[in-house]
């Protein structure tokens, strides 16, 4: 995913009036993946939105302290973000890998089982299976296969009740409002 440019930053001016524009693009670009990121199968979107949390949550780990206190929660939610989206994008890696390495398996047994069948049998054996090369292989990684779908779902059930709890504790517009202050300003409160 390619960052958004952000317009109208000034080199000579006020460092936090610059960081201020930079995060609020980057928080832009966050909200943006939504509703897609949503859908389980939106898997770009939803590792596009990893990136942007990930773009928000350094420049808050840089430039936090610049802003008022919600900055540093802020920096923390969009590391949860960040942290669980890329357990999700594991899964999303992993699942096709495993299921290439079990076809390639599958592949490869089916042209030994036809080869250990006799050159003129009408049709193969069933039992010829049993014997197969990879056939304890195929279990483990079919194993791993439902882990990991079932993980995924887990995961991103987590996920959208992160978004939703994000949603309602107001961390866009908390995050917007702490960026309009200025750490040391007097009207600045707790989280």
């Amino acid at each position: 995913m390619k960052a958004r440019p952000v317009k109208d930053l000034d080199p000579e001016g006020p460092l936090a009036d610059q960081a201020e524009r930079i995060i609020r693009v980057r928080l832009g670009e966050l909200v943006a993946f939504t509703p897609r990121a949503l859908d389980p199968s939106e898997v770009q979107a939803l590792h596009d939105m990893r990136i942007a949390a990930k773009r928000l949550r350094y420049l808050l780990e840089i430039f936090g302290d610049l802003f008022g206190p919600y900055a540093a929660h802020g920096r923390k939610r969009a590391k949860d973000l960040q942290d669980l989206i890329g357990e999700i994008h594991d899964c999303d890696v992993m699942l096709p890998r495993i299921q290439e390495i079990v076809s390639d398996l599958e592949r490869d047994d089916a042209v030994a089982v036809v080869r250990a069948a006799a050159p003129d049998a009408e049709d193969l054996d069933p039992a010829l299976l049993a014997a197969a090369p990879h056939a304890e292989a195929w279990r483990g990684l079919h194993t791993l296969l439902t882990h990991l779908a079932a993980r995924r779902v887990l995961l991103f059930e987590r996920f959208l009740l992160l978004w939703t709890e994000l949603g309602r504790e107001g961390f866009v517009a908390r995050l917007e409002f702490a960026l309009g202050e200025r750490a040391g300003d007097a009207g600045a409160t707790d989280v």
